[in-house]
């Protein structure tokens, strides 16, 4: 199989595989030219349409339309989720190891049903406006597609109805010019990139590369059914042990866990993301990229990014509550940490798939603007002394579905190059 990579910058290598693919291009045309004269004018005419409505063109080198190496690089295009149609997803044993005993109740009585009416609706209106506000700033935005979430599947190993496209960060990830989608580990989001597909058909016609991860079957196997979860300390107790809801019968991974700082990739092992899953990405990803994996004081691993949060050459986020056992690795690397303070969100305020942290899961336009809760007035200060303007915008009923401006998005086209911040 050849595979040719697009990409920003020129290079012997970049300019051999395109001469390469050329080679190959005008090989099957000549094939493809002396085949179609061998049938009937009428088959001719049939894959001729066929072709004028699905063109794959090879992009220019400086025309691709997906390029991504950091979390800080000035941005240029964003993939921002939905949550209309969004439901509650189904009590099953993964989605009670993910959320906190609180909710339990909320989630027997709403499991496969429709989120709070009122509350989605506030949503919803929150994110269009951080969509206008992102247009603002001077960048391009893109949706997926609204689907019915309703409708129950089933599969020859478990019955499920679905749940939302509200995060793209958790599905896809883009390193470099291509778009990686995630296996996922909750049966209610088995088929969300479904809602995804249109958008990554577009940037691979352009000339992205285009890469599914092995999709797993979420059968029992794969799950700790007799996970032991009671109370906060079991939590801390498991986790500290390396004991998740998610075992290691096939590879699974959440795109969230993994954050990136150039040719420098960090990842968690998770209730939703498990060694087999970090070893086939890191598998993927070499030589060019290398993965490391991190680990957290955290009762309840979902995602890095209420955790530890790259947001600019060297600097980080680490969340106090949950630190970072491998700390002294970035500070002898020479990076600064910076412990952002404890977040303003009132007790009151719903938060049924996350905690209060999400007022760490800012966006990154560029190395001095943030995207950032309006609500949250000490994270505010804590940028304006690192330099960092903010752009304030109130997603409040959007956070309590599970995610901050992070998890909302997925950042397409950063404009930058690949670089080592990482010694």
């Amino acid at each position: 199989m050849l595979r040719v990579r697009c990409l920003r910058g020129g290079s012997r290598g970049a300019e051999a595989a395109h001469l390469i693919g050329a080679m190959v291009g005008r090989a099957v045309a000549g094939w493809a030219q002396r085949a179609l004269q061998s049938t009937s004018s009428s088959a001719a005419a049939a894959q001729h349409r066929v072709l004028e409505e699905d063109p794959v063109t090879e992009a220019a080198p400086h025309a691709c339309p997906v390029s991504a190496y950091n979390e800080w690089d000035p941005l240029e295009e964003v993939i921002v989720g939905r949550a209309e149609n969004a439901r509650v997803p189904p009590f099953t044993v993964e989605v009670k190891a993910n959320t906190y005993e609180k909710y339990w109740p909320f989630y027997q009585k709403y499991g496969g049903q429709p989120f709070p009416k009122d509350h989605l609706k506030k949503a919803i209106a929150e994110i269009e406006e951080m969509c206008n506000i992102l247009r603002q700033e001077g960048v391009t935005v893109t949706r997926p597609e609204p689907i019915d979430w309703s409708l129950e599947y089933k599969t020859p190993d478990f019955t499920s109805t679905g749940m939302y496209c509200a995060m793209p960060r958790d599905i896809l990830l883009v390193v470099g010019n291509e778009i990686i989608e995630a296996p996922m580990a909750w049966r209610a989001r088995f088929f969300e990139y479904r809602a995804y597909r249109p958008l990554i058909k577009d940037y691979f016609r352009r000339g992205a590369k285009w890469t599914t991860a092995p999709k797993p079957t979420m059968a029992d196997e794969l799950y700790d059914q007799d996970y032991p979860i009671r109370t906060v300390e079991d939590r801390h107790k498991l986790a500290a042990q390396g004991k998740f809801v998610t075992t290691e019968h096939e590879p699974c991974f959440d795109a969230a866990d993994f954050i990136r700082a150039g040719t420098d990739i960090f990842v968690q092992r998770s209730q939703v993301t498990n060694y087999m899953g970090i070893e086939w990405m890191r598998r993927h990803l070499a030589p060019t990229y290398k993965v490391h994996i991190i680990s957290f004081k955290d009762p309840n691993p979902m995602h890095i990014d209420a955790t530890f949060n790259i947001i600019g050459p060297g600097l980080v986020l680490s969340n106090p509550d949950r630190p970072c056992r491998q700390i002294e690795m970035f500070e002898k690397a020479g990076w600064r940490v910076v412990k952002p303070p404890t977040p303003l969100i009132p007790d009151t305020h719903p938060l049924w798939m996350s905690s209060k942290w999400l007022s760490m899961n800012v966006l990154m336009l560029d190395e001095k603007r943030v995207m950032v809760d309006a609500n949250e007035d000490t994270i505010h200060k804590m940028f304006e002394s690192l330099g960092i303007q903010t752009i304030k915008v109130s997603i409040r009923h959007a956070n309590s579905l599970g995610g901050g401006f992070h998890c909302w998005t997925t950042d397409v086209r950063r404009r930058g190059t690949l670089q080592s911040y990482f010694h």
